[in-house]
């Protein structure tokens, strides 16, 4: 029998305004994605990225399955397998390039850099789609990716190259986002997690197998803990966006920043540098205006 007290508040949550519920599936999924990098940054020290991202894919299919039990197997069925292929191929990439990010860099540096994926998104919709990009959102695109180089400041005594993980992350997931700008309404958040499940989970076991290390019992705990916050982050990441406007819950998805700058530094005594502010402060204004304008001209459009 369901709990009144939980059937209460979640009675409560149904009628606050969609755009205040996508803010807080959105708080919740950064703080979750904020929690599982520190998780990550913490196992990479003994256990490679490679076989990290494999539990992590592994792990986050398994806490599916009440789900689908729950629902029976027709919660799953789909007709865009090909769609979904693609997205664990460019999902494994993704996630490849962020835990070794993770692994080298603080996290603030780290989630900064990795921003700069609607910057690359704008570039590709360009190349690949054909789509036509007015002045200001290129100059936006420019400011961004400026405050790229300042944060990495190639050239200089310290430029590090595993900056270039992030955004091998960051560019990724562009290419995911304008690969499967069509993907159907019909493809349900536990459709897309379920089928990005099985196919990261056998792109990533390869890799895996190549550096395998049997974990310890912590470190079996890490990685269980990373596979479920990762899967359930990104559920919550999906209800913000169904809940709200894009337009509206976006921003939120920043507060990653504050979140893991303060999990840095208190659990890895990680401190920002000035560059790293200054360039992380171009990103994220950059990418805010891109995405109010865009939303603004989509409203003019209809």
């Amino acid at each position: 029998m369901r709990n009144p007290a939980a059937k209460s508040i979640s009675g409560k949550f149904a009628e606050w305004p969609g755009n205040v519920q996508g803010a807080a599936w959105m708080l919740a999924s950064c703080f979750g994605f904020s929690l599982m990098v520190s998780l990550v940054k913490a196992a990479s020290q003994e256990i490679n990225s490679f076989e990290i991202t494999f539990f992590r894919c592994f792990f986050g299919l398994l806490c599916l399955a009440p789900f689908i039990w729950a629902r029976g197997w027709q919660s799953i069925a789909t007709r865009r397998l090909g769609m979904h292929a693609w997205r664990g191929v460019l999902g494994v990439t993704a996630m490849v390039c962020a835990y070794f990010g993770v692994q080298q860099l603080p996290l603030a540096t780290y989630t900064a850099i990795s921003f700069s994926k609607p910057l690359f998104a704008i570039v590709l919709a360009v190349l690949i789609l054909g789509e036509k990009v007015g002045w200001r959102r290129w100059t936006a695109t420019l400011v961004g990716f400026s405050g790229i180089l300042f944060m990495t400041r190639p050239g200089s005594e310290t430029f590090d190259l595993n900056s270039l993980f992030p955004m091998g992350d960051a560019l990724s997931v562009a290419i995911l986002i304008t690969v499967l700008k069509r993907m159907p309404e019909s493809e349900t958040p536990l459709v897309m997690l379920f089928y990005f499940g099985i196919f990261a989970s056998l792109l990533s076991l390869g890799p895996a197998i190549w550096v395998w290390r049997w974990p310890d019992p912590m470190h079996w705990t890490l990685l269980i803990s990373i596979g479920a916050l990762g899967a359930l982050s990104q559920f919550w990441w999906i209800k913000a966006f169904r809940a709200g406007e894009a337009s509206a819950v976006a921003p939120f998805d920043y507060s990653r920043i504050i979140f893991t700058g303060l999990l840095g530094l208190i659990v890895f005594s990680e401190f920002p540098d000035r560059w790293t502010m200054c360039g992380a402060a171009l990103v994220v204004g950059s990418t805010i205006y891109i995405a109010r304008r865009e939303a603004r001209l989509a409203r003019q459009n209809r």
